[in-house]
């Protein structure tokens, strides 16, 4: 009996032994683990977060392919292959849209007869039409290239994209229109250029890290930037994304104020811009968030000014033009830049108006001027921490 206990106790002795060196490795793990985490968040503690909003087609993605062509590494060849289906279908996409708004410009307009296609270049026309129109495009060989050529030159598709505002006729077309017999050499790579120009609906969320002064370089601050989708059914994904964040980029595409939404064609751009701006201003959690507005797509609406009345948009239908030439795109811009600065402080509660908020003039597509629209933003983003820290 009593060794029958002694050999139980042994066991037990030895069962606990276990149990303690088994608990102190599982502590051990814990301990090492809230370590990293805390080591971690101390690391966190450093990177600023940037939020890249915007509606759909403000060139918030092309910003986005700035800055990791910029500050970081860029593209590498295998990135830059990735992109040469995607270009092929912007081509194939565009010529679609063209051929098929002359279709309907040819129906429904009173000067029918400009947007009527040449008769040799009907079939072309229907065979591209036909080819825009599938799910999966094929390569652009030199042959399709050709007739995409020769389409594009047809006076009725020249009238048509005249009236490319009406039609959703992308930003990209006559960059690639002009470069057809280039992308559509066998051994063809995407230049950086060709990669700005492409066009992706971005879906979900994609972020990169950067530094505007180089990475480790105790002067800079690093960034993480957050870019995610700007049409309406992308919106529900940006909210979790709320908390925490330093500063709001809110890219608004000021060329847009005659064009409809994508997804949308009875609501004008430039409204849905402003909807969205005052929506994005309310929120609570970015009640000490900062707040850069990049009024973009200047190149395309210094050409446009000039031709299409600001007042055509319902928000700046009080705009009276006072002059012509550069003077008349100045005092356009500027009315255009008021509005928002309008719109900013109506829209920001009165324990709010500390917070930083900054416009910017932009065309995504220059790389130098996006790159010292980013040198300003750092600059304005370091005062800022340094004056919380009570160091200024």
């Amino acid at each position: 009996m009593l060794s029958h206990l002694s050999r139980n106790m042994g066991l037990l002795c030895s069962r606990n032994r276990h149990y303690n060196e088994q608990d102190a490795e599982e502590n051990a793990q814990a301990a090492e683990i809230e370590r990293r985490i805390e080591q971690e968040t101390e690391a966190e503690k450093h990177i600023q977060k940037l939020l890249l909003l915007g509606a759909g087609e403000s060139g918030k993605s092309t910003i986005f392919k700035q800055i990791k062509l910029l500050f970081q590494t860029g593209f590498d060849e295998a990135e830059l292959k990735s992109y040469i289906p995607v270009i092929h279908a912007n081509v194939y996409q565009t010529i679609k849209v063209l051929h098929d708004g002359s279709k309907e410009l040819a129906q429904n307009d009173k000067e029918f007869t400009k947007y009527v296609l040449s008769s040799e270049n009907k079939d072309i026309g229907e065979k591209l039409s036909d080819i825009g129109g599938r799910l999966d495009y094929p390569r652009l060989t030199r042959e399709r290239a050709q007739d995409i050529e020769t389409l594009w030159k047809d006076a009725a598709i020249q009238e048509t994209y005249a009236r490319g505002n009406e039609l959703q006729v992308p930003d990209c077309t006559q960059y690639f229109m002009e470069n057809l017999q280039r992308l559509s050499d066998a051994n063809y790579i995407p230049t950086k250029e060709d990669v700005l120009y492409a066009r992706v609906r971005t879906t979900g969320v994609v972020e990169i890290q950067f530094s505007p002064v180089g990475e480790n370089k105790k002067s800079g601050e690093v960034y993480r930037l957050f870019d995610v989708g700007g049409q309406r059914n992308e919106r529900r994904k940006w909210i979790h994304l709320f908390e925490g964040v330093t500063a709001v980029i809110f890219c608004a595409a000021i060329s847009e104020y005659d064009q409809t939404l994508f997804e949308d064609e009875q609501k004008n751009r430039m409204m849905e811009t402003k909807e969205l701006f005052e929506w994005v201003l309310k929120q609570e959690c970015f009640e000490k968030t900062s707040f850069m507005l990049f009024l973009n797509k200047f190149d395309i609406f210094e050409k446009k000014v000039l031709k299409v009345p600001l007042s055509v948009c319902e928000w700046f239908n009080d705009y009276q033009p006072v002059s012509t030439g550069k003077q008349e795109i100045e005092h356009a811009y500027e009315f255009v830049k008021k509005k928002f600065e309008e719109l900013y402080f109506k829209s920001t509660a009165p324990d709010r108006v500390d917070r930083v908020f900054k416009v910017y003039r932009t065309t995504a597509l220059d790389q130098k001027l996006v790159k010292k629209t980013f040198k300003l933003v750092d600059e304005t983003l370091r005062r800022r921490n340094l004056f919380e820290a009570g160091l200024l």
